[in-house]
């Protein structure tokens, strides 16, 4: 469409360190070419103020209170086609112009502070001295260049009127918008400037968001497969076991367990606890629980078990505070017996016919390892009879909040709730869901901590 030429009005001085004078409408610049490298650039207000102040005139800091967009335009003739001067962004603020005639001086004056990148694509393509080429690949090369070398800002393609296609190629390669170089006007290219800034920071939000979707789906897969899968075939002991991490939005915890069957026919169980709840200290839980299955099927058991395992968590631990309690069981073949290790860790509770839900010994309970060098650790035996529920836990679950003061559930709390639970006829995944949810209630919300409870059951 035609262009009015307008009164001539001077835009600001272009940042590439060349004069240029670009008016509004068809006009030609003002500047003639052969005085433009001996012409001292025209200071903008910004420019006088910062430079009376003794900062540059570039740093993003000093222009935003002043300027909310800056364009950087790429072009090799800057003033033999006409641009706006008076770009105003949303806000009725000037938007601040800078020239380059090639790539090189882009650049160099790509800094933080630019937004919107208005590229030429009759430029030559980068590797040719001169001419834009007879091949769209010619061209859109320049725009791909431009992209890899400024991917965080927006990008709006100047073609030739009519060339609607090459446009839309550019848009497909990465570009913004495109538009037409000689149906520019102030209010078009000002609306576009605003609208390339917006769609490539909605863009940036939409990629990171599937970004961190994506990374999150990768966590939870690594996470459910760091998860134990019991290795209890041939046993007549069932299994249950139940985990809920403190961390939001986590699947696992500094918490762990494991059960496995040796073959000698004996059931050995354990739960874990290290001390924190991140993402290091569920690293070192997952470590450790290795760690014990290895040694457990090699047929190490008890002090020679949890010594060793002392020694891989100071090998692996980030922090010599770093500490972890254990519990360890193992039930014999017939079921009816078993032992038991307390490395500073709760002990399991057991429940038997008619009786309700009791401890099991912990008077021999040993430190929590990596606190002493050296410890040991005693095997308790204890009776367990011919038919029996015995639950592993972590102190995630007994450390709830209950009541108006605020005061713990405790283990004595838990055993009245898990045997009032049994006696309502819940067993195994309903008996340990039911647990957990009932102490959350009473907790008000969330438990802070992680909470971990394994469950082994013995059936005449």
């Amino acid at each position: 469409m035609p262009v009015p030429v307008p009164r001539q009005r001077a835009i600001p001085a272009a940042e590439s360190g060349q004069a240029q004078t670009v008016f509004h409408g068809g006009g030609p610049s003002a500047a003639p070419a052969p005085h433009r490298e001996a012409t001292k650039p025209k200071e903008t207000t910004v420019e006088k103020d910062n430079r009376h102040s003794g900062h540059t005139s570039t740093h993003s800091t000093h222009l935003s209170h002043t300027t909310n967009l800056t364009l950087l335009l790429i072009e090799d003739d800057p003033g033999g086609w006409p641009i706006v001067p008076e770009l105003l962004d949303s806000a009725g603020k000037p938007i601040r112009v800078r020239t380059a005639r090639n790539l090189t001086e882009a650049e160099r004056l790509l800094t933080d502070d630019v937004h919107c990148i208005l590229l030429d694509l009759a430029l030559p393509a980068p590797g040719r001295s001169g001419g834009s080429g007879s091949g769209d690949d010619d061209e859109l090369a320049v725009l791909k260049h431009v992209l890899e070398l400024a991917p965080r800002h927006a990008v709006l393609a100047l073609t030739a009127s009519g060339d609607a296609e090459r446009g839309a190629q550019a848009v497909r390669v990465g570009a913004q918008d495109y538009l037409f170089r000689d149906e520019l006007d102030g209010r078009l290219l000002s609306r576009a400037i605003r609208y390339a800034v917006e769609r490539k920071r909605s863009d940036t939000a939409e990629r990171r968001l599937a970004e961190g979707r994506l990374r999150a789906q990768e966590n939870r897969r690594l996470e459910r497969g760091l998860l134990p899968t019991p290795l209890l075939d041939g046993s007549m002991l069932h299994f249950a076991a139940r985990y809920r991490p403190g961390r939001s939005r986590a699947l696992l915890g500094g918490d762990f367990y494991d059960a496995v069957r040796t073959p000698d026919g004996t059931v050995h169980a354990m739960i874990g606890d290290v001390c924190g709840h991140g993402p290091d200290e569920a690293a070192l839980g997952v470590e450790l629980r290795i760690a014990w299955r290895a040694l457990t099927l090699a047929g190490l058991c008890g002090d020679e078990l949890l010594n060793t395992l002392q020694q891989v968590l100071e090998h692996e631990r980030a922090d010599d505070e770093i500490f972890a309690t254990l519990c360890t069981v193992d039930i014999a073949p017939d079921g009816r017996r078993a032992g038991l290790c307390l490395a500073g860790h709760p002990s399991p509770l057991v429940i038997t016919p008619g009786r309700p839900a009791r401890l099991l010994p912990y008077d021999n309970n040993g430190p929590a390892l990596g606190l002493l060098p050296g410890a040991r650790w005693p095997r308790t035996q204890v009776e367990l009879g011919a038919e029996w529920s015995l639950m592993l836990y972590t102190d995630g679950l007994i450390e709830g909040r209950i009541g108006a003061e605020g005061e713990r559930l405790g283990q004595d709390g838990m055993l009245e709730m898990v045997s009032r639970q049994f006696a309502q006829g819940r067993r195994r995944e309903e008996l340990l869901r039911a647990a957990v949810n009932e102490a959350r209630e009473l907790n008000g919300g969330e438990l802070t901590d992680d909470v971990a409870l394994v469950l082994l059951d013995r059936e005449p």
